[in-house]
């Protein structure tokens, strides 16, 4: 699979009009942040996309979006059972699906009986498909970055995770990465492009999210939503900023044990 290098430039949603000959657009976001969302659903609005693929969303969710459901987001939010997934609001995601009423939508998400049973077995063709193979999942990572992506589950988890969990947990998110991919290639094929993938910054990442996964004939643009302008590189093409949301320190429980 192809690893694009990035430097990550700064712009704002008004310059996504200018962005001809986009296949697939990676619109990253910090999911607890409100003006994440709206700047999504500003941009679906420019690109006006045939499809919108979004993490937060099994295949079986989307397939029963009908028409009607779109246009009563109290009923699509009680068909989603979207309380009990465990996502933020979903009046912060609706706007992004009213923004384009024509657009295909597509479920990537990979279920909670699929991760864990991953993680249990450590068969990824049983979990992902006969497809694993084609997204690399059946080959190993260079050291290096399978220690980076370790490091970053550590992170994420508070210092809190076993070490014994984190290689799994690599795993499973490399098949998120491949679900994500699949979907947005799926969708580019079966509705003529172009297709918005609504998904968190890390899968966004362009040498070894989504976007390095995807077939090298379709033109994918990455770009990630920050609360703060970056130091260095952030392996993205580029960053929109929007101001930091206000949330509780996500380790808290874990200090007060």
């Amino acid at each position: 699979m192809c690893v694009t290098p990035a430097i990550a430039e700064e712009i704002t949603v008004s310059d996504i009009s200018s962005f001809f000959k986009t296949d697939v657009f990676f619109l990253g976001e910090l999911h607890d942040n409100p003006y994440h969302h709206e700047r999504q659903a500003e941009a679906v609005a420019l690109i006006e996309p045939s499809a919108i693929v979004f993490e937060m969303l099994t295949a079986a969710q989307s397939s029963t979006i009908t028409p009607a459901l779109r246009e009563d987001p109290r009923a699509l939010r009680a068909a989603l059972d979207w309380d009990n997934s465990g996502w933020p609001d979903f009046d912060m995601y609706y706007p992004i699906i009213k923004a384009a009423p024509y657009a295909e939508i597509y479920g990537a998400q990979v279920t909670r009986d699929a991760a864990r049973a991953l993680i249990k077995t450590g068969d990824i063709t049983a979990s992902f498909g006969l497809d694993a193979e084609i997204f690399g999942l059946t080959s190993a990572l260079p050291k290096e970055q399978q220690t980076l992506r370790e490091d970053a589950q550590f992170a994420a988890h508070c210092d809190a995770l076993p070490k014994e969990m984190l290689a799994p947990m690599v795993l499973v998110q490399r098949m998120r990465d491949a679900s994500l991919a699949k979907a947005a290639m799926d969708a580019f094929f079966e509705t003529g492009g172009p297709v918005v993938v609504i998904t968190g910054n890390g899968h966004a990442r362009t040498d070894w999210g989504a976007p390095a996964l995807m077939d090298p004939v379709l033109h994918t643009v990455s770009i990630a939503q920050l609360e703060s302008r970056p130091d260095g590189d952030i392996n993205h093409d580029h960053y929109i900023l929007s101001p930091e949301a206000m949330r509780e320190d996500p380790c808290l429980a874990f200090k007060k044990n």
